[in-house]
């Protein structure tokens, strides 16, 4: 079986990710992180003028708390599936499971089906209390590890094209395992496939179901509620880039459409200016990008605008925002880096707390 990976946003963010830093091990299962405490936006007053904030308002939301659709499912197996590479892969035994992606999303969901007693190890994404205690099989940073891979001795590996190198994935299929590859992609369109992809390889179809209808019911409860505080005309809506910045590697990005950030800027009450000035995927960013998007805030990964020395250092390295609404206030939101693209379990929480720093900050 030849297995090619996939040129997706998630492919490419691959690339970038690897020039970051290693993220912290997660915190143990009785030092759940409390991170940043963020209302639910019906229950704040949005500024009666979006644009009348200042500043960089950071994101860091608390461990999520594992609400399993169901306790101690009882998977009907083997289980037979198509991935997103279109290949058949058939799955005997989901009693020692890895589930690795770029922002634990994957893990996130087994645990969320029920599984997570059969996860023995993790990514380094994957940060929450219930899986800190199994081995890491990443290493600098968003690199697996063939050896520590098989000396888990997995029955089943959920992945996609996110991580890499590829060599590893096709290492552990010439040696037996069954690999699923799922999508990459990460948006409000794909929640409950992806959900069901993960279900239905570890012989839970139906708890998959209930899963995908779940999150899917909470992000367009979330979405419903922040159509009602954002303007509803787009000129009255904060014009909204994603930058990707790894100051340390020399990495500046800007993302555009179909790169994932475009619908989580929609979504969350945001104007992504991305289709206006016909910036598609995920591109160096320039000064004439900048000047041609006029943000009104950047949307940007925590340890992104870290690594630049904060919006001081940002504004040093490009000049031309400071001609900018974003710049000229510095108004900067930054979201943890494993939190802001991940969608998945967390879709409606990252919505929210985007929306909240969006347009009622001084909440935060």
């Amino acid at each position: 079986m030849l297995r090619l990976p996939i040129a997706t946003a998630a492919t490419a963010l691959l690339v970038l990710a690897g020039c970051g830093p290693v993220v912290d091990p997660a915190a143990g299962d009785d030092d759940r992180r409390a991170g940043t405490s963020v209302p639910r936006l019906g229950e704040v007053t949005p500024l009666a003028d979006p644009r009348a904030w200042d500043g960089v308002v950071e994101v860091d939301l608390p461990d999520p708390v594992i609400d399993p659709v169901e306790d101690s499912p009882a998977p009907r197996l083997p289980a037979t599936v198509t991935d997103a590479q279109g290949d058949e892969v058939v799955v005997d035994d989901v009693s020692r499971i890895l589930a690795l992606d770029i922002y634990g999303t994957l893990a996130h969901t087994v645990f969320e089906l029920g599984l997570g007693d059969n996860v023995v190890g993790r990514d380094v994404s994957a940060q929450f209390p219930e899986i800190a205690d199994r081995p890491l099989v990443t290493q600098n940073g968003h690199e697996l590890n063939a050896e520590a891979i098989l000396a888990l001795d997995p029955t089943v590996v959920l992945t996609d094209t996110s991580l890499g190198p590829w060599d590893v994935v096709l290492q552990l299929e010439d040696a037996g395992i069954p690999v699923v590859v799922t999508d990459s992609h990460r948006g409000l369109d794909n929640i409950a496939s992806l959900t069901r992809l993960v279900a239905d390889s570890l012989g839970v179809p139906e708890a998959g179901k209930r899963l995908g209808d779940r999150l899917e019911q909470e992000a367009a409860d979330t979405t419903a509620a922040i159509a009602e505080v954002a303007p509803q005309d787009v000129t009255g809506k904060l014009r909204t880039v994603f930058l990707y910045v790894r100051g340390q590697a020399g990495v500046y990005y800007m993302f555009g459409e179909g790169s994932g950030a475009d619908s989580l800027i929609s979504a969350a009450g945001g104007y992504d200016v991305a289709e206006e000035i016909d910036w598609s995927g995920m591109k160096p960013v320039t000064d004439e990008a900048l000047i041609d998007a006029a943000p009104d805030v950047l949307l940007m990964m925590t340890k992104g605008l870290d690594s630049v020395g904060g919006a001081d250092g940002l504004l040093e390295r490009f000049p031309a925002l400071a001609n900018t609404p974003a710049g000229e206030h510095e108004r900067i939101i930054a979201m943890d880096d494993d939190q802001v693209l991940s969608f998945g379990p967390r879709t409606a929480d990252v919505l929210n707390a985007l929306a909240v720093a969006l347009y009622a900050p001084d909440a935060l």
